[in-house]
């Protein structure tokens, strides 16, 4: 019956939409069938997808509860809830991903909850006593290896009709390093949680689809580079596979992506990384030898919850978009945004997941890799992007980011405000877009704006 009242609901709307400019009706399910019909409220994001089968929504329930679980330092009298740390960036993953949601930097003096500091050389060398990434909390008796605040500056962009925007650059500062210096030439990149919707859908898309988008050498001489990331998956014994999910596309997998969130953001070993002291370095002796809550500290029935419910988390519809978000969607294309952010994608048949298999879905992004130029540049190596690429941020329930997370901030470091600062910020591949979206009228660029929040 619930699926019957959201497919009536979804053609009212289709009808509405395909009435106005040709546009795709099915643009208002863009997680497909699996899309959720949800109020605009705060848990608009953590709803299981539509598809998913009675008798395994209860496996979706048990694992949102792992995903809000708080763990505990060992030993401890909760044997399923130990293990955290010694050094760690968050007790839970809802601490970052507050409400399946995007995080945030921290405010001035704020403890850097929703954010984390990957760290290295410009080749992407860990520091020999801090590793890959800043660990900003310490269970007892060990410190915190630093705390990370952003120092803003504002630059003023002109833009076309008389308008000017103001963009804020961050410069991170590590207050008192707890270990000591770090290693020389050592570079920051900050990162804020990504939203949750529809990361099984994603990994659903044949690796053919998308590799066909990319375009490395840029042969039709459009501007854009694209090209496919290609890392080590551990759940899969160490093959190579397509890099799918992050800011820098290092996970192939689901299983991938929350095996190393568990080691790296809160120092709790799995089968996938059975050591019991996370992240820790050679250096950090004490750190190694600090008791652990056994191999592995997140169980595999725990762990396999986990990545169900990230799997499974559905992407909500759309309302019928007004003449403005429409006029907006044309523009989206003529400026040349949908170039790297590609609207759709049919996922494959994958064995044993029948709500995720032959979806038309809408998440607006090519997963690929793009030099996004100088501005939003780490310097700094990581997986099988360099220091200037991102892999493309898919734009599906953008419209909620304030309903959800409270905030609008975007980018993986949060500076953007704003979808027009984020716009801003694009250069490299994306200069020429940007440029664009710079020169429109302020009734045009208002109107692009729209249907971004349409989305």
């Amino acid at each position: 019956m619930r699926r019957l009242m959201l497919l009536a609901g979804a053609a009212l709307c289709a009808g509405a939409l395909a009435a106005q400019d040709g546009a795709d009706p099915s643009e208002l399910m863009p997680g497909g069938a699996a899309s959720v019909r949800v109020s605009r409220d705060a848990r608009a994001f953590s709803q299981n997808s539509a598809t998913l089968p009675f008798d395994r929504q209860l496996d979706f329930r048990v694992g949102d509860g792992v995903f809000r679980k708080l763990w505990v330092s060992a030993p401890s009298s909760t044997t399923s809830s130990d293990g955290l740390g010694p050094l760690y960036n968050a007790r839970g993953c809802q601490s970052c991903h507050l409400r399946d949601g995007r995080g945030r930097p921290p405010e001035v003096n704020e403890a850097a909850s929703s954010l984390l500091v990957r760290i290295g050389g410009a080749d992407g060398s860990p520091d020999p006593v801090y590793g890959g990434q800043l660990q900003t909390f310490g269970v007892q008796g060990h410190p915190a290896e630093g705390r990370v605040h952003p120092d803003w500056t504002e630059e003023e962009v002109p833009l076309a009709g008389g308008e000017v925007a103001h963009l804020r650059r961050p410069h991170w500062r590590i207050d008192s390093w707890g270990y000591g210096d770090p290693m020389p030439g050592l570079r920051l990149s900050a990162r804020i949680a990504p939203p949750m919707i529809g990361l099984g859908l994603l990994e659903a898309v044949p690796e053919a689809e998308i590799v066909a988008g990319a375009d490395p050498e840029d042969g039709n001489r459009d501007g854009i580079h694209g090209r496919p990331a290609y890392v080590t998956s551990n759940f899969h014994g160490g093959r190579p596979m397509l890099g799918r999910f992050g800011w820098k596309a290092l996970a192939p997998t689901m299983e991938d992506q929350i095996a190393d969130a568990f080691r790296a953001d809160m120092g709790l070993s799995t089968t996938l990384h059975p050591e019991g002291f996370g992240e820790c370095t050679e250096a950090q002796t004490a750190c190694r030898e600090a008791p652990n809550g056994g191999e592995p500290e997140v169980e595999p029935r725990l762990f396999t919850l986990t990545a169900f419910y990230a799997r499974n988390l559905g992407v909500p519809m759309r309302s019928a978009p007004s003449p403005e978000a429409l006029r907006g969607r044309v523009l989206f294309r003529e400026v040349g945004c949908s170039s790297c952010h590609r609207p759709s994608f049919t996922t494959g048949h994958v064995e044993g997941r029948p709500e995720h298999s032959g979806q038309r879905i809408w998440p607006y992004t090519d997963m690929l890799l793009h030099d996004m130029g100088d501005g939003l540049a780490d310097d700094r190596a990581e997986g099988d992007a360099n220091g200037r690429e991102w892999r493309t941020a898919p734009l599906w329930g953008l419209g909620f980011t304030r309903i959800v997370s409270g905030h609008t901030q975007m980018l993986h470091d949060g500076r953007a405000r704003n979808a027009l600062e984020a716009i801003l910020w694009h250069g490299g591949e994306a200069q020429a877009a940007r440029d664009r979206v710079a020169a429109l009228s302020p009734a045009d660029r208002a109107a692009l704006l729209a249907f971004l929040d349409s989305l």
